[in-house]
């Protein structure tokens, strides 16, 4: 069995599933509680520096944000899905060249998030009904991060190929410098220079940049597939049209759970700035959780994409059964942390009594369905990595249809009130992730990488 070493290509398509699954998926989850230590450090420190209102804003903005992303991120996942499979077809002379014309899918998308999020970031939040105390706060950190768009990007792509190639460790060391140096720009720009969102905003880029500066470097050094080869910076139109087949799909699945999501912040800004804030609270703490589940997810994406260019299913259905195994005990076990703990683990953010009080219900809410949003994170790795590009679709407006049907009504209710959106999110987990698992069950991914490779 070939093993991993420090920032090398790793063949996953041999070897124990568990222990490759195992190993990949650790420095992921610490590098993707890393990436949301950013959120969390900008909510602290606004928080407990700056005021409630502010904190609101930020949070108000976080749905729009990952909207405008989606599309750049759905672009990056496919250039890696595309990547692992041709890594495990061993097509080595068509991965270099596959790499670049994936980064000319994502210059054109930073162009776009500039622009269009830039632009119409103020439209948007009024859409939303922001409380007007909240409003120019979410304004200015909107615009700023969308700035700073094409360093996002950027690292996302290079982070998602270096993981198709099995190497999940770069990334790691990449992100844990990167939340050093956005704590200490935190720091300074809210606490000494009194730059409020703006300077959490602006820390938040120059971390991003960073990551996109080291990630090409250490890619261009320790992958040789990286490197520039003769007629590799050479677009070619059939590459690209895969990257957007594969990416497109995926960036319309978060775009519509980015909607959803902002339909369910319309419902839950009609409840007051407590509640907003309180719900800011409480999805900074559930996006920490999901952490473990998403990085699972993506350590399954790249194990099943490099098995299905090799034609082995049968380790893919190996890989799926870890997954369930490794999600249902992490599940069980958060389950207990938030029921016991949830009031205190608030108060981390938020001094308010009153909004830790909401919080805390709301986590002990959500978190009973915690095991099917782990099985949805199980089954959405499986099917993206084997480039189930129907399913990322039909998984989007499966989201959409269930938070824009439950939302509102749940919160009619008698004695349910403003309950219903957390406990709309909950059921929103159990319905989607019970279809996914239908979707793998059918076995229609299995044809899905073929296509792929046998496209020209």
């Amino acid at each position: 069995m070939e093993k991993p070493s420090r920032g090398a290509a790793w063949d996953m398509t041999e070897g124990p599933p568990a222990a490759m699954i195992l190993r990949f998926t650790v420095p992921m989850m610490i590098g993707n509680i890393f990436q949301q230590f950013y959120n969390l450090v900008d909510s602290i420190v606004v928080g407990r520096f700056v005021g409630s209102s502010e904190l609101g804003g930020i949070g108000s903005a976080g749905s729009i944000h990952y909207l405008i992303f989606s599309l750049g991120y759905g672009i990056s996942m496919g250039i890696g899905i595309l990547i692992s499979i041709l890594y495990g077809a061993k097509e080595k002379e068509r991965l270099t060249q596959a790499i670049y014309n994936g980064f000319y899918a994502v210059a054109g998308v930073s162009v776009l998030i500039s622009l269009v999020g830039g632009l119409g970031a103020g439209t948007v939040l009024r859409w939303m009904q922001t409380p007007e105390e909240v409003f120019p706060y979410a304004l200015t950190y909107l615009r700023v991060t969308m700035l700073g768009s094409a360093a996002t990007m950027f690292y996302s792509a290079v982070s998602s190929v270096m993981r198709a190639f099995g190497d999940s460790r770069t990334p790691l060391y990449i992100l844990i410098f990167a939340s050093v140096v956005n704590v200490g720009l935190d720091l300074l720009l809210v606490v000494v220079f009194h730059l409020g969102v703006f300077g959490v905003a602006f820390a938040t880029v120059v971390a991003q940049a960073l990551s996109a500066a080291l990630g090409f470097l250490f890619a261009f050094r320790r992958l040789p597939q990286f490197r520039w080869q003769k007629g590799a910076l050479r677009p070619d139109k059939a590459l690209l049209k895969k990257c957007v087949r594969l990416g497109f799909p995926i960036a319309g699945q978060n775009i519509l759970i980015a909607l959803s999501c902002i339909v369910l912040q319309v419902v839950v800004n009609g409840f007051g700035e407590l509640v907003v804030t309180a719900n800011i609270a409480v999805t900074r703490i559930e996006q920490l959780v999901q952490q473990p589940y998403g990085s699972l997810s993506s350590a399954l994406s790249a194990y099943t994409g490099q098995n299905i260019g090799a034609g082995r299913t049968d380790r893919v259905r190996q890989g799926f059964r870890v997954g369930l195994l490794a999600m249902a005990g992490f599940s069980c076990v958060m389950v207990a942390v938030i029921q016991l703990f949830g009031r205190e683990i608030l108060s981390v953010f938020v001094a308010d009594g009153e909004i830790v009080e909401i919080g805390a219900r709301a986590l002990r809410i959500t978190s009973w369905f915690y095991l099917f949003l782990g099985l949805l994170y199980v089954v959405r790795g499986i099917l993206n990595g084997a480039g189930d590009a129907a399913y990322s679709a039909l998984n989007g407006i499966v989201e959409v249809c269930c938070r824009v049907g439950l939302a509102a009504p749940l919160t009619k209710i008698p004695r349910v009130g403003m309950w219903g959106c957390f406990l709309c999110s909950g059921l929103t987990w159990m319905i989607t992730g019970l279809l996914s698992l239908v979707r793998y069950l059918t076995g229609r991914w299995k044809k899905t990488g073929g296509a792929v490779l046998a496209e020209r």
